[in-house]
């Protein structure tokens, strides 16, 4: 007895599925799969056709050939994001204000790095053979954007300190440490350390030289031997500060500042296996406010700085680049606020 369903594509099926071969299968045009496939049925393809280019397409396996489409365009519908580290949590957020800003029109691509490494020019430039619609780099350094020279729109993300004449969306980490700094002076404090990054970016080196600036000019010192750096990573800051608190008590440091919130968390978990208290014998701050800094335990005082913001002001800006649009500012800056939790103030 003979089955009169058609054949479906299966894993082992090497042929080539084609626009031509949906639209035979669906009973339409080459161009109403087109629109289909690639989004852009809506008013313009009647939903009972839709519903059966879908069908015809998930029944053959049919993939946009997008390599092609990009040549015949000269530019595909690719957007490349390069990050420095998304261990960070926070990098989460920015990428989720990147998409929800690009929509269904472009795909995101992103080009990470090893953690504590900064991305590499070399890498990034093979990347461009794809014929991205744009690029984002998220905290670059300036000769990064040098070795680069990548054509076509481009946007940066915390990248402050750069040139005017790059489109960047920054956020003003500076004042976050300003504000760091005003509260541990106003709490009292005279005696603080320091964790940073590692990754050598930006707008790690602003943050670190804007709170040590504001510390000392509020009176509190940062002693020989309480500034280190680790990778963000909560186990890694865990066995940093370890190693360094019976130093740091010694010198009489009360407060330790992070660069991230991760580092923080590190701290955090430290303290309670040593039994530290918090912030009884030692206040703890983070940068980036992530979302479990309010519930963890004492919650953490951090400096919020809006990733998702973040990531959709700078789709935003590249978007305008991509259209052949003027930008009304070259640069955005975000603010950025404290938020004061448990970690150093008594409930």
């Amino acid at each position: 007895m003979h089955s009169t369903q058609k054949p479906r594509a299966t894993a082992i099926n090497r042929r080539r599925v084609t626009a031509a071969m949906v639209a035979e299968r669906a009973g339409v045009s080459t161009a109403t799969v087109s629109l289909v496939a690639n989004g852009k049925a809506s008013g313009r393809v009647s939903p009972g056709n839709e519903a059966k280019v879908r069908e015809a397409i998930r029944e053959l396996g049919y993939v946009v050939d997008g390599i092609g489409s990009s040549l015949a365009r000269g530019v595909s519908n690719t957007v490349i994001m390069v990050a420095p580290d998304i261990s960070n949590p926070f990098f989460a957020t920015v990428i989720a204000g990147v998409r929800a800003a690009l929509g269904s029109e472009f795909q995101l691509l992103l080009s990470v790095t090893d953690a504590g490494q900064l991305p590499s020019a070399d890498d990034t430039r093979r990347l461009l053979g794809l014929r991205p619609a744009g690029l984002l780099v998220d905290a670059p350094d300036p000769s990064f954007l040098e070795e680069l020279s990548a054509p076509g729109p481009l946007v940066l993300l915390d990248a402050p300190g750069l040139g005017p004449e790059v489109p960047a969306v920054n956020l003003d980490v500076a004042q976050g440490g300003r504000l760091l700094a005003e509260h541990l002076a106003a709490t009292g404090h005279k005696k603080v350390a320091y964790i940073d990054g590692t990754t050598g970016t930006t707008t790690f080196e602003v943050r670190r030289i804007a709170f040590l600036e504001a510390a000392g000019a509020l009176g509190m010192e940062v002693p020989e031997g309480a500034r280190i750096a680790a990778t963000i990573n909560v186990g890694l800051a865990a066995n940093a500060f370890a190693e360094a608190w019976p130093q740091w008590k010694k010198l009489g440091v009360s407060a330790v500042v992070c660069a991230t919130d991760t580092h923080a968390y590190g701290v955090l978990q430290e303290a309670r296996a040593a039994g530290i208290s918090i912030p009884g014998e030692l206040a703890v701050t983070g940068f980036d406010d992530l979302p479990y800094s309010t519930t963890s335990s004492p919650g953490l005082t951090s400096v919020n700085l809006p990733g998702e913001l973040l990531g959709r002001r700078a789709a935003e800006q590249l978007l305008r680049l991509i259209a052949g649009e003027d930008l009304e500012t070259q640069q955005v800056t975000l603010e950025s606020t404290l938020m004061v939790r448990g970690s150093t103030v008594q409930g």
